[in-house]
């Protein structure tokens, strides 16, 4: 162990992240790594998976691997248990959103949204559950809008208030094995993520701008900022803290 792994916050920790090869989760990989863990990343593209690997260094490993694909889950839960025997942090990050007006949503858009954003939290804590020591931590991204509404946000909002209700049931169930369970629930970040929403450019800027007018910090927020937040609910400094929904987003739903 060197120098910076025995002062570090996750020094001699092992971490999953799913959805790591960019935005938030790479983020959090290099916030992780900085502080001693060694840490696995999950992706659905096998070339940004290389990339990130690369970049993240020597304790940083990455799967290809489909959260809604339960059989691909399990070829995760067994990398992590013969590479680490156990997860002291799981990061339930992968998911997608797109907004789209009643009208036009159908059941393959509902399909795909819930299965990345609900189904694939669900059993990817289930699956990494079995490594998960006695004072582990489990960490899932919900969003600021977990509890809010907007036209054409029915899928994205529902599926993250989802999550945040994942938070409260699982916590309860595995407090009494010593687990921690908590949401982490970002604003509006600049990431790749914001791209992917099927709304027009024009339109997803103007909701950015609504979104920093009404925060008292008046502007977006960064990967490093979330991944700054991860970190505390993955550490011990957070050890007596779970259930809770940590909204990370200038103060935009609190005001």
């Amino acid at each position: 162990m060197n120098a910076h792994e025995s002062a570090g916050k996750l020094a001699g920790k092992n971490a999953v992240i799913t959805g790591g090869t960019t935005g938030i989760g790479f983020a959090t990989a290099e916030r992780f790594l900085a502080e001693g863990a060694k840490v696995i990343i999950t992706g659905r593209d096998q070339a940004k998976i290389d990339q990130a690997v690369n970049e993240l260094g020597v304790d940083a490993a990455g799967l290809c691997a489909d959260v809604t694909d339960s059989r691909q889950l399990d070829a995760l839960a067994d990398d992590a248990r013969q590479r680490f025997g156990q997860v002291d942090v799981v990061f339930a990050n992968a998911g997608l959103g797109v907004f789209a007006p009643l009208e036009t949503i159908d059941e393959a858009a509902y399909a795909s949204q819930f299965d990345s954003n609900v189904k694939g939290v669900l059993f990817t804590v289930q699956k990494l559950l079995p490594l998960v020591p006695e004072g582990g931590s489990i960490i899932l991204t919900a969003s600021a809008v977990n509890a809010k509404g907007a036209a054409a946000g029915a899928l994205y909002f529902a599926s993250k208030a989802a999550v945040r209700s994942f938070a409260r049931s699982m916590a309860a169930e595995l407090g009494p094995r010593g687990i921690r369970v908590n949401a982490l629930s970002p604003g509006i970040v600049r990431t790749h993520f914001g791209k992917n929403l099927n709304l027009p450019e024009d339109a997803f800027e103007g909701f950015v701008q609504t979104v920093v007018d009404q925060a008292p910090l008046g502007r977006v927020g960064m990967a490093k900022e979330m991944a700054d937040a991860a970190l505390f609910l993955a550490s011990d400094q957070s050890t007596y803290m779970t259930a809770a929904d940590l909204v990370i987003d200038g103060g935009w739903m609190n005001v």
